[in-house]
């Protein structure tokens, strides 16, 4: 079996997501692969976008252009670059988790998905299938879920 090439990690910008974060990066530092940093999203209604724009005043000029999602991969990046990762890219996509995670693990190519844990032992996950589960079902490639959480 030959080493991993492209390593695809999702990130919410959660602590927990950059644990796994962390742990990709190390795979890919140690493999020499490419880490694909991803993160999907959902756009804020115009009318809520406006709200809390009149909330900021003077301050909605600096956050105008900046997402949540450009955010958590600006600080996925730099703990990549700190665990050693050398070939970063990183993609943002809107949709939920496991539709956006599975489809760019299947159009780049990907041979291993990395994400936490969180979610596997709640109620709601339970109930209604957590992305590392869920996941698990549907990437077309291998997933390597980390374990980010200290099960409390």
């Amino acid at each position: 079996m030959s080493a991993y090439s492209t390593i695809l990690v999702g990130t919410d910008g959660s602590s927990s997501s950059f644990l796994a974060v962390e742990k990709a990066a190390g795979l890919a530092a140690a493999t020499g692969a490419t880490l694909l940093l991803a993160s999907a999203y959902h756009p804020m209604p115009e009318k809520e976008r406006l709200s809390a724009a009149d909330r900021l005043g003077d301050l909605a000029y600096k956050v105008q252009g900046s997402t949540p999602a450009e955010d958590a991969l600006r600080a996925a990046r730099e703990r990549a670059v700190a665990a050693g990762a050398k070939d970063i890219d990183q993609v943002a996509v809107e949709g939920d988790a496991v539709d956006v995670i599975a489809k760019i693990a299947s159009e780049r190519g990907a041979d291993l998905v990395v994400v936490g844990n969180r979610g596997l032992n709640s109620l709601a996950g339970r109930l209604l299938g957590s992305v590392p589960a869920n996941l698990s079902h549907r990437s077309p490639c291998d997933v390597l879920i980390v374990h980010t959480t200290d099960g409390k």
